[in-house]
């Protein structure tokens, strides 16, 4: 078996795209951050102390879809051209949902995923002080499309 990530010594490497073409690609991803009733009172009724926490963790996401690969040593360095973080408050938490867009040569689906983390994280740094129980929970990607594997979607999305 052969890693793509590996070269012939065994040592990490940065798969090279040099040859692709670069194609439009998208990816979409979700998580879960669950939060107690206190929080979310505070979040539906904005006197979450530290301030709008859906758009400190919006703009958040944004941020980490751009930063990907300052974060994942082996991700390439792509252009991020468009990504969009939605954030819908539950009885129980806060549904996160990414999408992220590019023309490049690899895809955006780390870069989905990090959104939606990082945009986890946002809430959870803003709500601590109310709840430490506070979690992030179910990051997954949920669809891509573009690229030489084509399109995917997950079953259960």
């Amino acid at each position: 078996m052969s890693f793509t990530h590996l070269d012939a010594a065994g040592h990490a490497r940065m798969v090279d795209v040099t040859e692709k073409q670069p194609t439009v690609r998208a990816a979409t991803a979700r998580g879960f951050v669950r939060c107690s009733a206190e929080v979310i009172a505070a979040l539906r009724d904005g006197s979450v102390p530290k301030g709008d926490v859906l758009a400190v963790a919006r703009i958040a996401g944004i941020q980490g879809a751009k930063k990907c690969a300052d974060l994942l040593p082996l991700a390439h360095v792509i252009g991020v051209h468009g990504a969009t973080v939605d954030l819908t408050i539950e009885d129980d938490g806060v549904q996160i949902e990414a999408t992220v867009r590019t023309a490049d040569r690899t895809g955006v689906e780390m870069e989905a995923l990090t959104a939606v983390t990082v945009a986890g994280l946002a809430i959870v740094d803003m709500v601590k002080a109310l709840d430490k129980s506070t979690s992030i929970e179910n990051v997954r990607l949920i669809a891509k499309t573009g690229g030489k594997s084509g399109a995917w979607t997950r079953p259960e999305a």
